[in-house]
């Protein structure tokens, strides 16, 4: 069986110490491919290098709406430059709306509509980081639509209500759950992870956060315990793992262009 994790942050501090164990792990769980979220565009060259030494990591390049405040108008032309210098880049992102953390708002429309419009330009998926912001991320995305076209991408870590889960199913995305969906208040996520379709269906880590059950006590995920959230979800959905795994493969490959990387 075979997986892809498809929102890691191997870059962090957390893995300097060990990276070749957590690399021989997650080999060895079956996971073959890697798709490595940005929150900086300063983080470009460490994950470029990363990437070097493991042919299977791809990866994306933005800023992610908490470092919003950080948004120039050289951003734009930063992550539009870095995006073309690696044919690695399989996305742009993390950008997205988060109004749980800042109250930046209008930082982070600008930041995530101009993202937006570069992965429109490059024919990149984008990675959408969306709490407690779903119905301003719709009708931003819905507007953005209206005006420019759509573009493919993924929600990813989605945490959101069934109803909102549809709002981005309509919108072309898929939807990625990490293992937030395992945790026991997580309902209303549950319902979502049965809501989606077997061709919208992605699983990640988001590591170095949110372990999985049964690695909760565990403070630092690693993409190894994908495999948790993939189970879990076999589970939910009354799907064998096997055909799980294989959609969700199928599906990450389809989002990020992974066979062109």
């Amino acid at each position: 069986m075979q997986l892809i994790d498809t929102h890691v942050h191997v870059n962090f501090e957390s893995f300097d110490a060990d990276f070749d164990a957590v690399r021989d792990r997650w080999r060895s769980a079956g996971i073959v491919r890697l798709v490595h979220s940005c929150v900086r565009p300063e983080e470009f060259e460490k994950t470029r290098s990363i990437a070097d030494l493991v042919p299977e990591l791809s990866f994306a390049v933005g800023l992610h709406p908490l470092e919003a405040h950080r948004w120039t108008t050289q951003t734009a032309s930063e992550i539009a430059r870095l995006a073309q210098s690696d044919p690695r880049v399989a996305a742009i992102g993390e950008t997205g709306l988060d109004f749980y953390k800042s109250d930046d708002v209008d930082r982070q429309r600008e930041a995530f509509w101009e993202q937006l419009k570069i992965a429109r330009q490059l024919d990149l998926a984008v990675i959408v980081h969306c709490r407690d912001a779903a119905a301003d991320a719709a009708d931003l995305l819905r507007k953005f639509w209206s005006e420019n076209g759509p573009v493919r991408g993924v929600m990813h870590c989605w945490t959101g209500t069934p109803e909102e889960t549809q709002w981005f199913l309509d919108l072309g995305f898929y939807i990625s759950f990490s293992g937030v969906v395992t945790f026991k208040n997580a309902g209303s996520v549950r319902k979502s992870a049965i809501l989606v379709p077997n061709d919208r269906l992605l699983v990640e880590t988001d590591c170095p956060f949110l372990s999985p059950v049964p690695k909760r006590k565990e403070k630092r995920n690693e993409p190894a315990y994908v495999r948790y959230v993939a189970e879990y979800i076999a589970e939910l959905r009354q799907t064998p793992v096997e055909t799980l795994a294989a959609e969700t493969t199928q599906n990450a490959v389809d989002c990020f262009n992974l066979n062109e990387r």
